[in-house]
């Protein structure tokens, strides 16, 4: 499955649904449900996992509204427009270049 931003903005207007790994991560966190998805009005796709399984998926950089950065591991079921939020974390500059490569 092709994964591309248009297609993810659609589903985040449709439905939306977190695993427990992801509340749980929000949690450690302390970001709201309310923050992950006003996140997801800004981001960009910086990893695609197109064979994973049981379904494709992304990770994606966000920006929470105080600009920090948050990152995002979504899946897209193929026969359900529904995004589907697996994990979240603030990425680390110690494991990211610019939040968008890891470093080696």
């Amino acid at each position: 499955m092709k994964i591309d931003e248009a297609g993810i903005r659609r589903r985040t207007r449709i439905h939306i649904k977190f695993t427990e790994h992801a509340r749980l991560a929000m949690r450690d966190d302390n970001l709201t449900t309310f923050n992950v998805v006003e996140s997801l009005k800004d981001f960009e796709i910086i990893e695609g996992y197109p064979d994973a399984k049981p379904f494709s998926s992304c990770l994606l950089l966000c920006w929470l509204k105080d600009r920090k950065p948050l990152h995002v591991v979504c899946a897209l079921p193929e026969h359900v427009d529904m995004l589907i939020i697996v994990t979240v974390y603030i990425p680390s500059k110690e494991e990211w270049l610019n939040y968008r490569r890891r470093k080696i």
